[in-house]
């Protein structure tokens, strides 16, 4: 229902204009009611607070199906897609994790206070308001709303976010570098609101937009490109067309 769409749409927001293409890829700054937006809604998408999911991401650029990607897809679809959060980090992760520079995550007072209060802001945003509004404003059970609005949500976007790190490095085409395995994967794609252009984004991991410019379907590039029309959004990073091009020629596999 309406409800429990518009809560999925904030909760990826959390997670691919905020934890994703903000915090963890510098891809574009955003003003300050902006991080507090994309702060509660990182809360409501409950997969660890900002600074733990960029820590883990920029591993994953950094060591990309290595030991020390904490969600390595050589270790098969299970492991990257779910199973990597039910066994201990392998050593490497947590060796060379501490190699990287995490500085600039906790000069932002949005990532610090969030971490701060981690806890009650997730069941807050991903329990307690899901599940209130609707009942409150629509007149929707409350049965309907926790279930719905909240639970089967989360479990959506759960496993949305997840296909970014098993299916979209192992289905579908390279047309940018054909030496690495992330993947172009439309069905990733649209569950995840344009992140499963997977094979440009580990490419060019600075562009916000995570794609090529004016590629097809991508909701996380619409809301960052009218967040800066509303003066939220400055300074957003791409790679240009000339450098798109050549490393299409020269590492992509023929595809696009």
């Amino acid at each position: 229902d309406g409800p429990s769409y518009l809560c999925f749409l904030m909760t990826a927001l959390g997670v691919t204009a905020g934890a994703h293409r903000l915090w963890s890829h510098r891809s574009y700054k955003a003003k300050l009611p902006l991080r507090m937006f994309l702060a509660a809604a990182n809360s409501m998408a409950f997969q660890n607070d900002i600074f733990e999911w960029c820590r883990d991401h920029r591993v994953h650029h950094k060591y990309s199906e290595t030991d020390a990607d904490p969600h390595n897809a050589c270790r098969g679809f299970f492991f990257s897609h779910i199973g990597w959060l039910f066994v201990r980090k392998h050593r490497d992760v947590i060796e060379k994790g501490r190699k990287l520079d995490f500085t600039d995550l906790l000069d932002d007072p949005v990532v610090r206070f969030q971490r701060k209060y981690y806890k009650s802001s997730v069941v807050l945003m991903c329990f307690v308001i899901p599940t209130l509004v609707p009942w409150y404003i629509w007149g929707e059970s409350l049965w309907n709303s926790y279930f719905l609005a909240s639970i089967l949500r989360y479990t959506v976007s759960l496993n949305v976010t997840w296909l970014v790190n098993s299916a979209a490095h192992m289905y579908g085409n390279r047309p940018y570098d054909k030496y690495i395995g992330p993947r172009q994967n439309a069905f990733v794609t649209l569950g995840a609101i344009g992140e499963g252009f997977h094979n440009y984004h580990h490419t060019f991991p600075f562009d916000y937009s995570a794609s090529e410019l004016g590629l097809k379907f991508n909701p996380t590039t619409w809301f960052i490109d009218f967040m800066f029309w509303l003066g939220l959004v400055t300074d957003r990073k791409q790679a240009p067309k000339e450098m798109i091009l050549a490393r299409k020629e020269r590492t992509g596999d023929g595809s696009a």
